[in-house]
């Protein structure tokens, strides 16, 4: 059974960039690329626990900031030659305003 989970406004969160959000023990980074579409990932990456929500969002990938691994924003999945995977949360839209399942 889904568990949503009211977030946020989406205008709250920038274009080509990322709001970090606390639930219950889970910090989530959500990322708003330049078409306008959301994801909502988990805020560690795979590698050495940089937080993702400080990396830069180019495409619908993010680059931690620590050691420049790109990750995926749909599958949270490591891209090129890294290897290893950050959890992804679903998420929906309504009325403007961002619900994550948990």
């Amino acid at each position: 059974m889904a568990t949503w989970i009211k977030v946020v406004a989406t205008e709250e969160i920038p274009s080509m960039g990322s709001r970090k959000v606390v639930i219950g023990k889970e910090e989530i980074a959500l990322f708003k690329t330049k078409d306008g579409s959301i994801f909502a990932i988990n805020n560690i990456c795979p590698h050495k626990q940089g937080k993702l929500s400080e990396g830069l969002v180019h495409g619908k990938v993010v680059t931690c900031p620590l050691h420049n691994w790109d990750i995926d924003l749909s599958s949270g999945e490591a891209l090129g030659n890294d290897s290893g995977c950050t959890n992804v949360y679903e998420s929906k839209i309504e009325d403007d305003i961002l619900y994550i399942n948990l």
